[in-house]
């Protein structure tokens, strides 16, 4: 709380030196019209408007990986939102220019609508909360509706006829302009103030560099509205400030994507974690406080303390191996005396015998050896309760042409292999290779015994 805190404020601090910089020049400008500087430039105006415009659907792009990744709905329409002020820039701005024509007046003022419904989505976003059900479908369903809205927009401007000029020169705007300019801004203001809200509530970095952004554009919108362009094929300083808010925009969306997929990787390491102490660990501690329990209740010490040191020496070892295999980064010998040593205990009373071979030159990665591991323990439990087998045999090697295999055959009973186990411990494994890309298979006959297979990721 308190980095979030210094975070903010760091940040507000900024904010204000920025916008008291930007209003001082403002400010100068309106009060020296000679130091105003535009210049009829329509290459440049065309470049800009380019870079604007691809700058934007990156972007928005950024935006959609995160919301795959997170599922948050502000991130739709940030993306959504950046998507269509892009989109407009592009058909209706860039793409009438790039033949040597000229902008006409429905394509200047669709450019104009979409940019301003573009800016308001993205400063509505901030204020929006919850995660997305369909992801998969979300972002496509936001292109189409975006290109459609479009399409539908330019073909009723065309349709109206006769439409004002946005561009009519001279320091005095028509009030349509003055309306629409001073909406424009106002809709920055917006996404500056619920973008600097959202950063100060959750800590979010993106909406830091938002805001920062929407603050160049604000007074961008500002200065066009105040010192309205005098024609569509000019430059001043509003362009300047709209092109450098993009690449803030650009470099805060970066930033979001990795810190996004950082944080996955994080939450998914911590989960794996708390499985493994939840599979393994805790269920010897369990064991552990069950016979310190009948001790306390007059068991014969003949009978608990075997069980007892037997629990803790297998905690031990679970102990053990989960710090080897979280923090081993490659190499395979800490599994392998691990993946022994349970063989051991697991043999110990004579009633299982199992037969355990190891590739010594085999590699596998942390993640793949935390899981085959428990793969392993999880077959062999399942071999001495259900299968009433006396032998099995547990391989882990590669084949000729290089594939990794796992492999844990008995001589048990066996089952129908029409049948379909829905035991949790074959869901287990299931999932266990699932998440080490890892390919499961499950073959047995009545009387035949049962062999599964896991091939691992190349």
């Amino acid at each position: 709380m308190t980095a979030r805190r210094s975070g903010f404020q760091s940040w507000l601090v900024s904010e204000v030196l920025l916008a008291g910089l930007l209003g001082a020049s403002l400010a100068l400008f309106l009060s020296y019209p000679t130091l105003r500087t535009q210049y009829d430039l329509p290459a440049l105006r065309l470049v800009l408007q380019t870079a604007m415009a691809l700058a934007g659907l990156l972007v928005a792009l950024l935006a959609a990986v995160r919301f795959s990744v997170e599922g948050q709905r502000r991130d739709l329409l940030l993306a959504s939102g950046l998507l269509v002020s892009s989109l407009s820039a592009a058909i209706f701005a860039v793409g009438p220019l790039l033949g040597g024509g000229s902008l006409q007046r429905p394509e200047g003022w669709a450019a104009l609508i979409g940019g301003m419904i573009g800016q308001a989505l993205v400063a509505l976003a901030p204020f929006l909360r919850g995660r997305s059900r369909y992801r998969e479908w979300a972002i496509a369903n936001a292109v189409v509706a975006a290109g459609i809205g479009l399409f539908l927009a330019w073909a009723l401007l065309r349709a109206a006829g006769s439409l004002p000029d946005l561009t009519p020169g001279g320091d005095t705007l028509p009030f349509y302009l003055t309306g629409t300019f001073a909406l424009q801004a106002f809709i920055n203001l917006a996404a500056v103030v619920g973008w600097g809200e959202h950063f100060r509530r959750h800590g979010d970095d993106l909406a830091r560099w938002l805001a920062l952004a929407f603050t160049l554009m604000l007074f961008a919108a500002l200065q066009l509205l105040f010192a309205p362009l005098l024609g569509s094929t000019y430059v001043s300083q509003g362009d300047f400030l709209r092109v450098l808010g993009y690449g803030v925009m650009l470099v805060g969306a970066w930033r979001a994507i990795r810190f996004a997929e950082f944080g996955r990787a994080v939450a998914e390491e911590r989960a794996r974690v708390a499985r493994e102490i939840h599979d393994g660990l805790a269920q010897y501690l369990f064991a552990i406080s069950t016979h310190a329990q009948m001790l306390e209740a007059g068991a014969p010490l003949e009978e608990s303390v075997p069980r007892l040191k037997e629990a803790a020496t297998l905690a031990q070892q679970e102990a053990r191996f989960a710090i080897l295999a979280l923090s081993s980064a490659s190499g395979t010998a800490p599994f392998d005396a691990a993946l022994r040593r349970y063989v051991e205990f697991l043999t110990a009373d004579g009633e299982l015998d199992v037969e355990l071979d190891v590739d010594p030159a085999i590699r596998l990665a942390p993640d793949e050896q935390i899981e085959i591991f428990r793969i392993v323990q999880e077959g062999l439990a399942n071999v001495r309760r259900h299968a009433g087998a006396s032998r099995a045999e547990v391989t882990i090697g590669t084949r000729p042409y290089g594939e990794r295999f796992v492999t844990i055959r008995d001589d048990g009973a066996g089952f129908d292999g029409e049948e379909r186990l829905a035991g949790q411990g074959l869901k287990n494994m299931r999932a266990r290779a699932e998440s080490i890309e890892g390919g499961f298979t499950l073959s047995s006959r009545p009387g035949g015994g049962t062999a599964l297979e896991v091939v691992l990721r190349a």
